[in-house]
């Protein structure tokens, strides 16, 4: 007999199902030690690369100059009279952070005492500037012995702030709502399964599958993260789609296994036994079906993921690894565990239904069995396809229409790169952020720094005079509050006096000319500050960046030196622009591989086409409501976040890629049913009819679990999470309703046949290579 691969697959599982649970089993005895560990083995931040400019002026400067890699901000607050500068707050703030100098990973600290800036207007507050010899991604490392080092004063109070505490507080706060997470969408999961089987037995076999691929997939990604950075942000993700996706996939097997059982004859015990050729015929059917399916849909997400390892930053290649790691598992768990554990329990799969509790209470017989094929001729999805493909046009129009205006706010999003802002105002770095903001200007934290480079050495009279020429006409731009760098000391000094005491040959030098010498300038390298009034992530600051980087524009340096441009909002314009420019070739990349996959299943060059366009319109759909709640702040006060006047840059990219796969999920599943038919009947309306109806349920009900898990996210406290998961949980929802249920019979209607047309030579030359299988 001539079986399909995964015929094959579905037989060996069910002849050897007791050495494949055995397998998994001892996999998960090895997982158990490891998953708990993976969250302390990932790291906030990411958000950068090597081959930006601003990466390279940081480096520039770290390397030549000796700055240093990161710092962290301690603010001080008085908290009765004392001032600043009076000797009764001095003295608590010597007290408090005397020891923090010493502290592991502290390198210098720059005091308030010596720069009346770090002060602010009514002397309540001040701010030291501690600064690391970690580089920015390992520098919540030093927020320990820092913290550590720090002692409670009466009379004032010390609130940490910066890159550091923002990183540190970031993974903190998301292990917490990865628990919150788990604590709300577990049981909602288990109750929309029980309603979805009717049975206590069903609905715990997809749980318990999606469950062995999180906790495998958390082992995995620990042991990556052991060898190579991996981003905070990959384990609400994880779980969601390893949770989702798993219990999916299993939903789908299990539904096709009690058909194929009631249609063999095996859904009943015979002596309280099961008929074991009937289950296993049934096991390798709903493989070879079902399974088909299911491969298809995991290779259409993991591509969506494996685009994001196009990217050069490692919060995006790192979620594409843990995502293909989760994909891959659930995938794997659905074509060998889940058959192995249906072989073994059989038609009991409906032990402890309602059905059989309703018997019970009503003293009837106990019907023990699977559940018979559904009337795919007559049901209500039958029905609301036939009554959709009466009248497509009147639906494709309104239907298509509501789609693009959900989608229209995203017209006018705002990427920015993710601040403090993101997280709850709970949070002591948030806290020490929000008082910074208040009480200093803005670009104070987050200055420009110019890695300038000269013909010869910078302290040249004739380098010194096109440094300071260049300094001056920074400083008379209007968006720049001041310049700092050698040529910078003192506003009242002329060129002729800078040339003078910056020479070599000058004598003894002064010794605060030296010491800005040493801190800024080696060899043909000098550094300017470059203070603005806006913060990095202000559309002001960003276009001052480019003006910098303009050879034409009246900010470029003179002849003779060549800059490179970094700092606060080099960095976000880099970071933005950087996602922008790699997102064409990953977006390519998906729809070109996505469309090849979907063609080698379905055997049509004409639907895996329309599939794409479905997908994009419930993407867009989603990413409109991301815009007009994230950046808009509407239903801010019902969702419990302040309004971040932007989207994340990295958000959209994150979510085009998972929900292209998680969407296609969803067309796999219902298209292969309708091929199914369309091969049986050759009748186009038929088989759309039929095909919704005998997949409208488990998709809506596999969307369900998807929406309930993404949705669980929407309680977190870090926005980014939060947008993240009713991005997931929007378009997941509108893709299993309004896409599947409207406009897919309604185009597939308009179209016809010409929906299955193939060229006939390429569809033999496939059958004849990739024996693969028919169905869902």
């Amino acid at each position: 007999m001539n079986l399909s691969i995964f015929e094959r697959i579905g037989a060996i599982a069910a002849r050897r199902r007791w050495w494949v649970v055995g397998a998994w089993g001892l996999l998960l005895l090895a997982a158990l030690p490891l998953a708990p560990l993976a969250p302390g083995a990932l790291q906030a931040g990411g958000f950068s690369s090597p081959g930006l400019e601003a990466a390279r002026a940081r480096r520039i400067l770290e390397v030549e100059l000796g700055a240093p890699p990161s710092a962290m901000v301690i603010v001080i607050r008085s908290e009765n009279d004392a001032l600043a500068g009076e000797p009764r707050f001095e003295a608590a703030v010597a007290e408090a952070i005397g020891g923090v100098a010493t502290a592991r990973y502290v390198r210098q600290v720059l005091s308030h005492v010596y720069a009346p800036r770090q002060v602010s207007a009514d002397r309540r507050t001040v701010y030291e500037v501690v600064t690391l010899t970690l580089p920015p991604d390992d520098s919540p490392a030093a927020l320990e012995p820092v913290q550590a080092a720090i002692r409670q004063v009466p009379g004032i109070s010390v609130a940490i702030a910066g890159g550091p505490a923002f990183y540190g507080d970031i993974q903190e706060v998301s292990e917490a709502d990865l628990s919150r997470s788990e604590l709300i969408s577990l049981p909602l999961a288990a109750v929309a399964l029980l309603l979805v089987f009717g049975g206590v037995v069903a609905a715990g076999v997809p749980l318990i599958v999606g469950g062995a691929a999180v906790l495998v997939a958390l082992a995995l990604i620990f042991l990556i993260a052991t060898v190579t950075p991996m981003s905070i942000f990959v384990l609400n993700l994880a779980t969601l789609l390893g949770f989702g996706l798993g219990v999916d996939y299993a939903l789908l097997l299990t539904s096709r296994f009690r058909e194929e059982l009631a249609g063999l004859g095996g859904g009943r015990l015979v002596d309280g036994r099961i008929d074991r050729p009937a289950v296993d015929r049934a096991v390798a059917l709903t493989v070879a079906t079902a399974g088909r399916a299911v491969f298809f849909s995991g290779l259409t997400v993991l591509l969506g993921l494996t685009g994001l390892l196009l990217f050069e930053f490692m919060v995006l290649r790192s979620v594409g690894v843990a995502g293909a790691i989760v994909v891959g598992l659930a995938v794997v768990a659905a074509l060998t565990l889940l058959p192995a554990a249906l072989a073994i329990v059989g038609p009991r799969i409906d032990v402890f239904s309602v059905r059989e509790i309703a018997a019970r209470l009503r003293r009837q017989p106990i019907p023990v069995g699977a559940v018979a094929r559904p009337d795919e001729r007559g049901g209500a999805w039958a029905r609301l396809a036939r009554w959709v493909m009466a009248r497509p046009l009147q639906v494709l129009v309104p239907t298509l229409a509501l789609l693009l205006l959900l989608g229209s706010p995203f017209l006018h999003v705002r990427f920015n790169a993710p601040d403090a802002s993101i997280l709850p105002p709970s949070v002591p770095s948030r806290q020490a952020f929000d008082l910074l903001a208040r009480e200093f200007p803005e670009g104070e934290f987050a200055p420009l720094l110019l890695a300038v480079r000269t013909e010869g050495p910078a302290v040249s009279p004739d380098n010194v005079a096109r440094l300071f020429d260049y300094s001056r006409r920074l400083a008379a731009d209007p968006r720049i509050d001041r310049v700092g760098g050698i040529v910078d000391i003192d506003p009242r000094l002329r060129l002729e006096q800078y040339q003078i005491l910056l020479s070599p040959t000058a004598g003894v030098p002064d010794r605060f000319v030296a010491e800005t010498q040493r801190l800024t300038t080696r060899g043909d390298l000098t550094a300017f500050t470059v203070v603005t009034p806006f913060g990095p992530n202000r559309p002001e600051a960003r276009r001052l960046v480019e003006d910098l980087r303009d050879p034409t524009s009246s900010l470029a340096p003179p002849a003779g030196l060549t800059v490179a441009v970094g700092g606060g909002a080099a960095e976000v314009k880099d970071v933005v622009d950087g996602v922008a420019a790699g997102f064409p070739g990953t977006a390519l990349f998906i729809l070109i591989s996505t469309y090849l996959v979907l063609f080698v299943l379905l055997r049509s060059a004409v639907l895996p086409a329309k599939a794409l366009v479905m997908n994009a319109l419930s993407i867009v759909a989603s990413f409109g409501a991301l815009v007009w709640i994230f950046q808009d702040g509407n239903l801010s006060a019902v969702l419990g976040f302040q309004p971040l006047g932007f989207v994340e840059t990295t958000l959209p990219v994150i979510l085009f890629c998972v929900l292209f796969g998680l969407s296609m999920d969803y067309e796999v599943f219902l298209l292969s049913r309708m091929k199914e038919v369309y091969d049986r009947t050759g009748d186009n309306r038929e088989a759309v009819a039929r095909g919704l109806e005998r997949s409208g349920r488990i998709v809506t009900s596999a969307a369900l679990i998807v929406v309930v898990v993404a949705g669980s996210f929407a309680f977190a406290d870090i926005v980014l999470i939060k947008a993240l998961g009713l991005g997931v949980a929007i378009a997941v929802a509108l893709d299993a309703t309004v896409v599947r249920a409207l406009l897919v019979p309604s185009t597939m209607r308009l179209l016809g046949d010409l929906n299955w047309w193939m060229p006939r030579r390429l569809e033999r030359w496939i059958a004849a290579r990739l024996p693969l299988g028919e169905g869902a």
